[in-house]
């Protein structure tokens, strides 16, 4: 294979990370083949994408369909719901108070996806074939990919973003650690009595998070982490019953709740690659990060994946699969992406113990957050984007020293 005669890259995978990552490498001017059929159209989960992704997602040209189909998130709160001895106190993160109109958007995934489908679709330089790969061959200074329909196409890098079995990252010879969680998440739209008035509350209880997102309208959407079971029996219940089940697990804080059809369950783990690139193949989204949805972060972080992608490809055009630029990209990401997963991770397991240290150290750390400011603030700036909190912070004690 001629890397120097094709610098093409091959995308594996199109869900949003996948669209993303052809849009974003073929506007630098990159040769992009993507592989796989179009998204589904019957996803209803919501994505909350934070301020930094969706500048990315602006800047791909893509904000402006989905804007406003999405509803902004302007406080972010989280209360402790569970009947234990020792229970958090309630901590509200305001994006006002770091100087912000809100921290980003929550979007439907099916808008976010039509979205990023339709701009693929219409870039000259992207080629789409629309069928899965069917195996992979690495060597010879480049990929190949034969696809279902047996054709095949070839290339200098392969990004992986085929989701958390990823047959192009086991093709690459990337071990994984994985966990697997007692836990399933229950994922609806409702609408209810109350204005929302754009806060988001993520109420935690023993079996994990339950957390309302704000919709257009008086409408939010809802993730609710419990044991498997238990999921399934509540996606079985008739949407009266189900809905009195939603309304009393939130306390009424939205009044009178309908459920929306559409119920989906989604069983929860943990997944980290040893490598975040090796052999010509660099990953991307949840074929690089799967953890519980705690904290809105899975799509902001595969966009952030994407965004030093396209750095790393960009300082290596000429042959962006060496293992030279692969490594490049892995340092970028280890960092970030370590973090955010043993954070997420940390706090799922802390609402699973039912050990006293535990709880007494899950509610000293929110009381701490919650009760100083610039703490607060700090947490808000990283959760936006990596290392601004600590930037911001620096900056101010730079500050107050030259005074």
């Amino acid at each position: 294979m001629d890397t120097e005669r094709n610098g093409r890259i091959i995308i594996a995978g199109t869900g949003p990370v996948g669209l993303t990552a052809a849009l974003a490498l073929a506007d630098i001017g990159m040769p992009v083949t993507l592989a796989g059929p179009p998204p589904s159209s019957d996803d209803r989960r919501t994505t909350a994408l934070m301020t930094p992704a969706l500048a990315f997602l602006d800047g791909l040209g893509v904000l402006a369909v989905i804007g406003p189909r999405a509803a902004p998130l302007k406080v972010m709160r989280i209360a402790d719901a569970t009947k234990r001895l020792i229970r958090g106190p309630v901590v509200i993160f305001r994006a006002a108070e770091i100087g912000e109109d809100h921290f980003g958007l929550n979007i439907p995934n099916r808008d976010l996806n039509a979205a990023l489908e339709s701009a693929v679709a219409a870039h000259p330089a992207i080629e789409w074939r629309r069928v899965l790969v069917e195996s992979w061959t690495i060597g010879g200074g480049g990929v190949l990919a034969r696809l279902a329909d047996g054709s095949t196409v070839e290339g200098a890098l392969a990004v992986a973003a085929d989701g958390r079995l990823s047959p192009a990252r086991a093709a690459a010879g990337i071990r994984v650690t994985t966990r697997s969680y007692p836990q399933a998440a229950l994922v609806l739209n409702f609408s209810h009595s109350r204005g929302h008035g754009f806060v988001s509350t993520e109420f935690h209880t023993e079996t994990g998070p339950f957390t309302q997102v704000p919709l257009p309208g008086d409408r939010s959407s809802l993730v609710w982490v419990v044991n498997p079971k238990t999921a399934e029996e509540l996606a079985a219940l008739d949407d009266a019953s189900l809905s009195e089940r939603v309304e009393e697990q939130m306390q009424s804080i939205l009044g009178r709740v309908a459920v929306e059809p559409g119920r989906q369950v989604y069983p929860l783990g943990a997944t980290l690659p040893v490598r975040f690139a090796q052999n010509r193949v660099a990953l991307v989204g949840e074929a690089a990060h799967v953890f519980p949805p705690i904290g809105a972060q899975g799509l902001n972080l595969g966009i952030r994946d994407v965004r030093d992608l396209v750095q790393i490809v960009t300082e290596n055009r000429n042959d962006p699969g060496t293992e030279r630029a692969l490594s490049a990209y892995d340092r970028r990401r280890r960092p970030d992406v370590l973090a955010r997963a043993g954070a997420v991770n940390l706090l799922n397991l802390s609402l699973l113990s039912d050990m006293l240290p535990v709880q007494l150290a899950r509610s000293a750390g929110l009381g701490m957050v919650g009760g100083f400011a610039p703490l607060r603030a700090l947490f808000m700036r990283e959760g936006l984007q990596p290392g601004s909190g600590f930037a911001s912070m620096l900056s101010g004690l730079r500050e107050q020293v030259r005074r």
